[in-house]
């Protein structure tokens, strides 16, 4: 097979797929191999009729078609790749005249990812916040220190807010118990509002060995539709009540949670650890900021199909953190009460300004002449071991199948990080509010 670009311009390609008379032949051969065993034909087995056969009664053409389609799987995604070729949408093919004894040529029409002209993208000008940390807000890191390093421990006493509860408990409707109201030894802690509104606070009180029962009114948006609005009646027993007690703030606590000796230095490693961390946020919000303001300055054409797969990603974005939280897009779904096509509608004009902003980013790159080195990928790569504790090795090897893609993401951070530098920057104590249209119009 020969792949020849004929011509690349205006965000569009034309290349052909040349198959010789004999790679053609052998592709029929295969098809004809694979799917003898479906024809029947009077005076053979079925299955053992010989292809000459089978062409006599079917047509000549009989296994051309999947013979196409089986070169076009494997040869269209080696001659995109072998002609750098980012395509975005499914080819317009045509194909020359097929027949026994022919060399086959495919000619292939394809949309590419859009580079335009991207106009002042750099000097724009932009505020960023000046990073500062309060004593509050260190204060509050090691408090968080402290409840993370806390023991639970039981006591004997009544359940108060705050408390973790070990409980039995089955739900009922009416007198019918329903399906999923039911658990035994039952973790739940009293505050974290994890259970149905109402029956946490109704806990509080209750003495271990108690049996008590909870009446609650079921959201109507309920996520159990034979649920939703019903009022149900938990019959509880609190087997164990366990509270959480705060080791003392002093120099043995920090000893205990880190490398330091006294109070006074774990503060301050926090303070500066947050302030790191506050410097960082500020310089991508700001980063986001002047990508913004681009975007917006140009009038680019988002084409359909990248508006398409935005969606896609988006679905899949939001599909997997729902899974962290034990749901599915489709109960997602249920819950707002509107179905996939209702889904897609409301993100896509989020979608349409994620696709556009990345045609404007790889835009500037293309005519900065801006590319990925080996070492930029080298030090990537290195980051990601440091973060998921893998080896770079494998972790390399897990990317091999989407390793364009990886790269293109990482040209996509350089080109941020140059317009960035190419900002006009000033630190402020606090971002100076954008006016609205509707007030400069009053303005006006």
């Amino acid at each position: 097979m020969k792949t020849t670009l004929i011509s690349k311009e205006n965000n569009e390609a034309k290349f052909t797929l040349d198959f010789t008379a004999e790679e053609f032949e052998n592709a029929v051969i295969e098809v004809y191999k694979k799917n003898r065993g479906q024809f029947s034909i009077n005076g053979f087995r079925k299955g053992k009729a010989p292809r000459s056969i089978i062409e006599k009664h079917y047509g000549e053409g009989i296994f051309f078609e999947d013979a196409i389609n089986n070169l076009f799987g494997e040869y269209y995604p080696k001659a995109i790749d072998e002609l750098e070729l980012e395509v975005i949408d499914s080819p317009k093919a045509d194909f020359s005249e097929i027949g026994k004894g022919k060399p086959l040529t495919m000619t292939m029409d394809v949309k590419l990812f859009p580079i335009v002209e991207v106009k002042d993208y750099k000097g724009v000008e932009v505020e960023q916040l000046n990073a500062a940390v309060t004593d509050e807000e260190v204060d509050l890191s090691i408090e968080n220190m402290r409840k993370r390093n806390a023991r639970i421990v039981a006591v004997e006493r009544p359940v108060a807010e705050g408390d973790t509860v070990i409980l039995d408990y089955s739900g009922f409707v009416g007198e019918e118990q329903f399906e999923g109201g039911t658990a035994e030894k039952q973790e739940l802690k009293i505050g974290s509002k994890t259970f149905i509104p109402g029956f946490e606070e109704q806990l509080v009180g209750a003495t271990v060995g108690e049996k008590r029962d909870v009446n609650v009114t079921f959201p109507e948006e309920y996520g159990e539709k034979s649920l939703a609005g019903k009022e149900a009646v938990f019959h509880c027993e609190i087997h164990e009540i366990k509270e959480e007690q705060l080791p003392e703030l002093d120099d043995e606590f920090a000893k205990d949670v880190s490398e330091f000796d006294t109070l006074e230095e774990l503060k301050e490693e926090s303070r500066r650890d947050m302030l790191k961390n506050k410097e960082a946020q500020n310089e991508n919000q700001t980063k986001d900021a002047v990508v913004a303001k681009i975007y917006d300055a140009n009038d680019i054409d988002v084409p359909k199909s990248l508006v398409e797969e935005e969606i896609d990603q988006m679905a899949q974005e939001l599909d997997q953190q729902l899974r962290y939280q034990g749901l599915s897009l489709q109960q997602y779904c249920q819950f707002t009460g509107k179905d996939m096509q209702g889904f897609r509608d409301d993100v896509r004009e989020d979608a349409e300004r994620r696709a556009g902003t990345r045609i404007a980013l790889l835009s500037v790159a293309a005519a900065e002449n801006m590319e990925v080195t080996e070492e930029e990928i080298d030090k990537e790569l290195d980051s990601m071991s440091t973060m998921y504790n893998m080896d770079k090795e494998e972790i390399r090897k897990m990317l091999e199948a989407s390793m364009k893609l990886f790269k293109k993401d990482l040209l996509v951070k350089k080109t941020i990080d140059m317009l960035y530098d190419a900002a006009e920057v000033t630190k402020v104590d606090k971002l100076t509010e954008e006016k609205t249209e509707e007030a400069e119009t009053e303005e006006k």
